[in-house]
């Protein structure tokens, strides 16, 4: 079963797409699709948020998409743009027929590290453990890696598939 892990934000989004085979994860891709400058204003960059997660579906075609949820803010509009970006990674996902399912950074983190208080440094060197790979992802990548990862897992505990 292949999975597309997303970190959305409004300036970058983070991917990930792994497969789930019995107990063994395995690499596929991952990276961050930029929504554009600040001047295109806030409808090109949602639209460019859009496209590109639709690239990265017909590209990688997933079976189950994850992404992360939103916390709030200290800045009210800076939660409100980021909803904004979130809806139009949420309604690419979803165009396609694709089941979404949502998790907490805070559940990523304790799923991933141990601790839902992880740093971005330690998220990224765990998905690189777990993933076995030879350099860590981008920050952001590494996120969307780790929603995949968790995502992954969740369904095995809940199909019973989970190694006891």
């Amino acid at each position: 079963m292949r999975w597309l892990g997303i970190d959305p934000g409004l300036r970058t989004t983070g991917f990930g797409v792994i497969e789930l085979d019995g107990q063994r994860l395995r690499y596929i891709s991952s990276g961050i699709i930029e929504s554009g400058d600040i001047s295109q204003g806030l409808p090109k960059r949602l639209g460019n948020l859009y496209s590109g997660v639709q690239e990265v579906l017909l590209t990688y075609r997933p079976d189950v998409a994850a992404i992360e949820e939103i916390f709030l803010n200290v800045n009210p509009r800076s939660t409100l743009m980021l909803g904004q970006a979130r809806g139009a990674v949420i309604a690419a996902l979803v165009s396609t027929g694709l089941p979404v399912s949502e998790y907490s950074a805070r559940g990523v983190k304790q799923a991933i590290v141990g601790t839902g208080r992880a740093s971005k440094l330690q998220m990224q060197e765990m998905v690189k453990r777990l993933l076995n790979l030879k350099k860590s992802p981008s920050p952001d990548a590494a996120d969307a890696l780790g929603v995949a990862i968790c995502a992954a897992h969740h369904h095995q505990v809940q199909s019973g598939h989970a190694k006891r």
